[in-house]
């Protein structure tokens, strides 16, 4: 059996099949809904159920509480609908979507950034290209079923000259996936990604001026997006807050130098949580999300770009709004949630 499901106030709309998330069925039609980790676990794709009837699938509480449910809120990545379903949801433009794709990848080479940041760079089909947008992300496809989700770190158009993607990984002990890359991992490897997936992206019909926030290897789609906007010169002005616990964390710190010295209209503020005295760090120190409130205590023009640990990304999306007036339709999000983030469900 399959429902209708309406999005306003696009007026948009799309069918599901029996037991399908209302999101897989979004992205499968083309349907732009906004959304993150696809795992219930970060709320980006969480909105208002106008009519109908949904159940959700395992979800963490902080994403959706039951008080949220209770008020007539969903996440559209997992509630299945058991009736004809109408949503309130801000909606990503048609000409946004990209066809989500599977393919092989080879690994072509391995960069030690930091102790704990691998940079690789994977090699796409002969004669292929994988369209996306800056800030998007791809899964990798591993045995047993599971993925694991890392986002572009060159924008779309560095393909034409060194075609493949860059991605930032983070060592997580433990980790099915990082274990291997930090472990077994060789040159010319072949792996299976899908996407693109999210609907991170810089939304340019728009002439706010940018807070970019990253933490820890979220500097990765922030990195893509501003490749993009050099590439397009959109000189909206922009100001990238990026946080590590310590100096090495700030893993491509003298990329962003570079950057800084060639687009008059971007500014740098790199932070340290956990600066220590051997490392003779002498910029800003505490935390990233707290420096932007130092610097803005009104960010009611702006429009805030957000990447990294979830305790990051959702402090600053509440008190942005709470202390700064962000507007939270301008507040856009990429919650790096691990394996062990996704783990407290409910």
């Amino acid at each position: 059996m399959s429902f209708n499901v309406s999005v306003l106030p696009s007026g948009r709309s799309f069918t599901t099949s029996t037991g399908e998330p209302l999101l897989a069925a979004a992205i499968r039609q083309g349907i732009g809904l906004p959304y993150g980790c696809k795992d219930g676990a970060c709320g980006s794709c969480k909105c208002k159920k106008l009519e109908g009837t949904v159940t959700h699938g395992a979800h963490q509480l902080k994403a959706l509480s039951a008080e949220e449910e209770a008020g007539g809120f969903i996440l559209t990545c997992c509630a299945v609908a058991h009736s004809n379903v109408v949503l309130e949801s801000r909606q990503v433009t048609d000409e946004s979507a990209f066809p989500v794709r599977k393919m092989p990848v080879r690994v072509t080479s391995m960069t030690r950034a930091s102790p704990d940041v691998m940079i690789i760079r994977l090699q796409l089909p002969a004669s292929d290209m994988l369209k996306y947008h800056a800030g998007q992300y791809v899964e990798f496809l591993l045995a047993g079923g599971d993925r694991r989700s890392y986002s572009m770190a060159n924008a779309p158009h560095t393909q034409t000259e060194k075609p493949g993607l860059e991605l930032h990984i983070r060592y997580m002990a433990g980790g099915k996936f990082t274990e291997h890359v930090f472990g077994a991992m060789k040159e010319k490897e072949i792996l299976r990604i899908e996407g693109p997936y999210g609907s991170f992206f810089l939304r340019e019909d728009s002439d706010k001026p940018l807070v970019l926030l990253a933490s820890g290897t979220g500097f990765a789609p922030l990195k893509a997006l501003i490749e993009h906007m050099q590439y397009k010169n959109i000189t909206r002005p922009a100001v990238l807050y990026w946080g590590g616990r310590r100096p090495a964390d700030l893993y491509m710190n003298d990329w962003m130098l570079a950057r800084v010295a060639e687009m008059p209209h971007l500014r740098y503020i790199p932070v340290v949580s956990d600066a220590r005295p051997e490392d003779h760090w002498t910029g800003r120190t505490g935390f990233v999300h707290k420096a932007v409130l130092e610097d803005f205590s009104d960010l009611s023009g702006h429009q805030v770009y957000a990447c990294g640990a979830p305790i990051v990304v959702e402090s600053a999306r509440d008190e942005y709004s709470a202390l700064a007036g962000l507007p939270p339709e301008e507040f856009f999000a990429d919650s790096f949630t691990a394996q062990a983030d996704k783990a407290g469900t409910a």
